[in-house]
Parts: structure tokens; sequence; C-alpha cells
């Protein structure tokens, strides 16, 4: 029996209460999409987008007539969402990213809008081979902000580009890219690129020698990062030069279920474990969205942005002074309790009286002579010698004073 080479996983996450992703996995066909939108449909965009696409799944003769079908299919799809719109006003709004694939023997024909992804594993190094359609991905490629700043950036959900009822001729991304045995191609939403780092997605890769597992443990791994959105996964093996041999074609995510139009979709309350776990990944779960790329508007989403980040630096720094306020205020109260403490201890071989507590912090002594007597402490009886050399605690000035005087008519004074 032939080992299937390809596998197509969805979840719903561990927050959304609906699955706005589908996921597709085919012949020679391969699909994920991410619905946006909220309320307004994005279950139903990817919905439609996926099942359309499905038309798609057909050999080619070369992988230029695959890669200008995927194109074809998209715009096409992008029409149908119109429509839908147009019929049912209450999804207005409503978008989907997609990024799709099309093997023609060794060659691969890929089409790709939004931020959804597509990965080639081979020889140990995992590539990723989109562009996401973000703003912050524009940020990054100017050099204004760095991949580490753009995971936690607020402005992370905006989408530059999708397929939806925003954009009558939206721009695809395609290409044709190589493959070979021992290749494994990866689709992915975001519910998995943005919780899992590559280097465990290419570790996973590595280990699981099914596509099935594979797409399994991935899954499995945003999951256990607290997967606050929802995550697709499709999965295709190159183990022959010319012909895959797939699972009979499946549909994953909301694409399975029929479209439904007067659902509305709500959250699930955020679980204590998943926030004390990844409380900062169940703070990345905003909803995607786009934003139409009018004229100067980039400009306005960076400046939005250089305010935000001066407003950011300002908060920090009052936090900072506040901060150490607190300490010098801690630090002086701390002080002005150790002086309202006496004890009598030896001074040069006399008795003297001391202001403060026994304890040093770095070089900062706690305490401090506050008189010193004219009583000897040879003088003292033996034991009385021996308790003023530990130290003799008062309970205030007044206390210590007494003490002294104890002291003196005890030396014959």
């Amino acid at each position: 029996m032939t080992t299937p080479t390809s596998a197509a996983v969805s979840h719903v996450g561990r927050i959304r209460a609906n699955n706005q992703d589908s996921g597709y996995s085919g012949t020679h066909l391969f699909v994920v999409a991410d619905g946006m939108g909220g309320h307004a449909g994005g279950d139903v965009a990817s919905a439609i987008t996926t099942k359309r696409l499905v038309d798609a799944d057909i050999a080619y003769a070369t992988a230029e007539d695959a890669e200008q079908s995927l194109h074809d299919a998209l715009i096409a799809a992008n029409g149908l969402l119109a429509e839908t719109v147009f019929e049912h006003h209450e999804l207005t709004g409503m978008g989907t990213t997609v990024s799709g694939i099309v093997r023609v023997g060794n060659r691969i024909a890929l089409a790709h809008i939004g931020d959804s992804r597509v990965y080639r594993y081979r020889d140990g190094e995992l590539e990723q081979l989109t562009a996401d359609h973000t703003f912050v991905q524009r940020l990054v490629d100017s050099g204004r902000i760095t991949p580490e700043e753009a995971a936690v950036h607020p402005r992370r959900s905006v989408l530059m580009r999708v397929l939806g009822d925003v954009d009558a001729a939206p721009e695809i991304d395609t290409k044709i890219l190589d493959t070979r045995v021992g290749d494994r191609w990866l689709l992915c939403s975001d519910g998995l690129s943005s919780y899992v780092s590559d280097e465990k997605i290419a570790s996973i890769l590595d280990s699981f020698r099914t596509p099935q597992s594979a797409a399994d443990r991935l899954v499995r791994e945003s999951l256990d990062h607290g997967a606050p959105d929802n995550v697709t996964v499709v999965l295709l093996d190159i183990d022959d030069e010319e012909e895959v041999h797939p699972a009979p074609p499946v549909l994953v995510g909301s694409a399975a279920a029929p479209l439904s139009f007067d659902a509305e979709p709500v959250r699930r309350p955020i679980r204590l474990p998943t926030l004390l776990l990844h409380p900062l990944k169940a703070s990345q779960s905003d909803d995607a969205h786009f934003e139409p790329e009018r004229e100067g508007f980039l400009e306005e989403l960076i400046e939005e942005d250089r305010r935000r980040a001066i407003r950011r630096r300002i908060s920090a720094l009052l936090l900072l002074v506040l901060a150490i306020a607190a300490i010098v205020a801690a630090a002086f109260l701390s002080y002005r309790w150790t002086q309202s403490h006496y004890y009598v201890g030896e001074e040069d071989g006399r008795v003297a009286v001391f202001q403060g507590v026994q304890a040093t912090i770095g070089p900062l002594e706690l305490s401090s002579v506050y008189q010193t007597t004219t009583i000897e402490l040879l003088d003292l009886p033996e034991y009385q010698q021996e308790a003023v050399t530990k130290t003799i605690s008062a309970d205030n000035l007044r206390d210590a004073l007494d003490i002294v005087a104890r002291l003196q008519a005890a030396a014959g004074g």
C-alpha cells in the first residue's frame, strides 16, 4: 500500500468559538485560506474561496499553465466574495488570505495573497517562500523595525492585501519554483507561524515521517503554545519525480462545513492556563483586518507608529522615574526607622550609646556613636563587660541612658 504524501489538518484553537480557516489537500492542488472579518463572515470568505479553487485541481501540461489557472481562480473567487456581500449585506468587510500550490512534475506553481505562508523544507533547511502582505512586514522590509519587534507590534494584524469585497482587482503574487524528491512543502495559516518558531517547525518536519503525523504534531505544538487563533496546516511530500500519491482529496476547517450566513461567531473566554503559560501569545489574538492602501496611507500608519513609540518611551521613562522615586522613598523611610533605635556598646574601651541598628548595606553602616561616656569598660564587673561587648539593646534613647546610668553605678561612679 502506498503511503499518502499529503495531509490537511485544521483546529479552531483554544479561544475562538468558530473556525475561520479553510484548507484543501487534493491530487495536484493544495490550499490554505484564513478568513477575516469577525461577525462579517471570515469563515464564509475562506470557505467560498477554497471551494472555488478546488476546480483548479486538475493535471496541467506546464507549470506556467498551472500558475495562470491559480491566478484566474483567485480572481474569480474574489468576484464570488463580492457577489456574496451584495446579496448578504451583513457580510460587508469579509475577506480571506490564500496560499495555494499546484504540483506539475518537478515544478511547483504558487499563488499567494495575505499572511498565510508557504514553506519548503529541503536538506534540513526551512525556507519561507511567500512574503506576508502586512503593515509590519513593510516596516521590516524598509528597515524601520526588526522581525522581533514586528511580532509584538500593535499593528501586526493589519493586512495590506486580501481577497474580499474591498478590491475588484487584488494584486496576487505568483511564481514557479523547483521541487525534488525529499522536499516537504508546508502551507499554514498564521495560527501556526505566529506562535511556533521556524526552528521548531523545522524540527517537527524533520522528526515525523508521514505528512499526517507531522501535520498533527504542528497543530498540537500551536495548541501547546496557547493557540489564540485558528490553526490550519497542509503538507505535501515529494517522493516521486513525476506523481504524488495523495490521500483522497479533503477539505478541512470552514470549507468542510455547509455555508452559513446567519451565525455570528463569538470568542470563547480565555482560559486561565493559557494566560498563565503564554500571556504574550494570548494577548496576540486580535482579529486580522484589512486597511485599504489609499494614497499616503502607509505614511499615516508609520507616523502613527512613530507617535505611539514616542508615547511608549515617555511612559517607560515616567515609570522608571516613579520606580526610582519609590526606591528612594523606601530607602529613606527604612533609614529613618533604623535611626529610631538605640543600643549600648563599646567604643575605644569605653561604654557608648549607639543610634541605629547593628547592620550594614554594602559600605553603609546603619548605626553610629550617639554619645561616648567616661565609663571604662575594665571598671565594670566581668559579666557586664561581656554584655556591653555583645551590645545591650534599648527600647529608645531614654532606655539607653538608663542602662548607662546603671553601668555607671556598677563601675563605682
